[in-house]
This record gives C-alpha cells, structure tokens and sequence, in this order.
C-alpha cells in the first residue's frame, strides 16, 4: 500500500485543482482540523476511514476515498458528530462544508493526488514506503 508524507498537495479530477495538506502521520490525522477557524483547500488524511466533528469549530465535507482515490461518497458532518468508518475507505478528504460541491466532486469520480516531492499518483506496491 502506497505511503505518503505530511506537506502540501494539489488534487486533480474534480472541476478545478484543489490544494491539499496531507497528513499521513498518526499526529497529523489526530490533529487534523481541530482548533482551526478554517481550512484553504481540504486535508487529506492517509490511511483513514472514519472521522468525526468532536471539537471543531465549522461544518465540514467529508469525501471517503478508495485505495485507487475513486470517491466513494461525500456527505457534511455539522459539529460534535462521529461518522461511522466507510468500508473500503482507505483515505478521507475534508473541506469546509459546501467546497466539494463546489468543486464538482462526487461519488464515482477518480481523483488523483499530486504531492510535493511525488509525481501525482502513489507509488507502485513494490516501491520502499515513504517516511
């Protein structure tokens, strides 16, 4: 399974490219977007399945995404919920609520991850994991 690093992205395959901070480590998908007021672009965080609104300060879009990045679903979660894991969700994306209909992003669509230091899609099953 592809491994990635925390740092800045772009994802591509919605209406428009959309900046992204990965967080891949287990502090950085801890933290995720706790204690902000917002986020520019969305998080992704890697490997996750789940999440929840526990001390957030703003509605938030959740897209769970495959193994393969295809969107699996997106629903927004007010503050102080806990969405259920989403089975075969290897990573979750999360935007202020109403980003992704903005962007175009739905169930079905293929996205694809470009991260600083990487050539845009995880690499293959026998590359050395990252960090």
């Amino acid at each position: 399974m592809a491994r990635w690093e925390n740092g800045p992205g772009m994802l591509h395959g919605a209406d428009c490219a959309v900046p992204v901070e990965i967080a891949a480590s287990y502090r950085a998908r801890t933290r995720g977007l706790l204690g902000r007021d917002g986020i520019a672009g969305a998080l992704l965080l890697t490997p996750a399945s789940g999440v929840h609104t526990f001390r957030m300060r703003f509605a938030i879009d959740v897209a769970y995404l495959g193994r393969d990045f295809t969107v699996l679903g997106v629903r927004t979660m007010p503050p102080g919920r806990l969405g259920l894991p989403r089975l075969r969700a290897r990573h979750v994306l999360e935007a202020e609520a109403g980003a992704m209909a903005r962007w175009g992003l739905r169930r079905g669509l293929r996205l694809r991850l470009e991260a600083a230091g990487q050539d845009g899609a995880p690499p293959p099953p026998d590359a050395p994991p990252q960090g």
